[in-house]
């Protein structure tokens, strides 16, 4: 893998670790106690806080702030100026640095250009987070959310297509539905999708 690419107006704190293959763009910073994988990418102003995980291959675009408290599992796609909360009920006279609630995004999710991600909760993997929208509760893996507040509108692929399929289904049903892309076909039984064959 190639070597990790650092901006000279980016920061990188001392003890912070980044692995093999990361790409540190204009006027981003970069805590001392962040700990990231491999093959990362920081647009430009982004901010990694002390207390952050970052795994393998993820992309964290323009004017994003990954505050502490957050963890990115691999494959995870911040969009641009999204927003990372980790304090639920803020005051600036109310020091609550101990009230942190931890959010974790799960491998491969996607979240949105300008989403929030309101502190506290789980982004299932291959979630997807549509543009704009304002999450405050779990979304379910390859769940598809868009709004304010966020609900789920259906399903998405590994590969980041929509399944022909409803956003729910009543107690006992079940459906297929193929990626359009890659063929892989996926089981949708009540509010739980799960790949059942591999791609052809």
């Amino acid at each position: 893998m190639a070597a990790t690419v650092i901006h000279p107006s980016a920061i990188v704190d001392e003890g912070a670790q980044l692995g093999e293959g990361c790409r540190v763009w204009h006027f981003v910073h970069i805590s001392a106690g962040a700990r990231i994988g491999a093959g990362c990418s920081f647009g430009q102003g982004v901010y990694v806080g002390n207390d952050v995980v970052i795994g393998h291959n993820v992309k964290v675009q323009n004017n994003v702030s990954v505050y502490d408290a957050v963890t990115l599992e691999d494959d995870v796609f911040c969009g641009p100026s999204m927003v990372f909360t980790n304090v639920h009920n803020p005051r600036s006279a109310v020091p609550r640095k101990n009230e942190y609630r931890r959010t974790l995004v799960r491998r491969g999710a996607t979240l949105g250009a300008n989403s929030t991600i309101v502190c506290g909760i789980t982004i299932g993997e291959h979630a997807f987070v549509g543009a704009g929208a304002v999450v405050s509760r779990d979304v379910p893996a390859y769940a598809l959310v868009v709004g304010v507040p966020a609900r789920r509108i259906g399903w998405m692929s590994r590969h980041g297509e929509r399944l022909d399929l409803p956003a729910t289904l009543p107690a006992g049903q079940r459906r297929e539905a193929r990626c359009p892309a890659t063929g892989e076909t996926y089981l949708l039984e009540g509010n739980t999708l799960r790949p059942c064959s591999s791609p052809t």
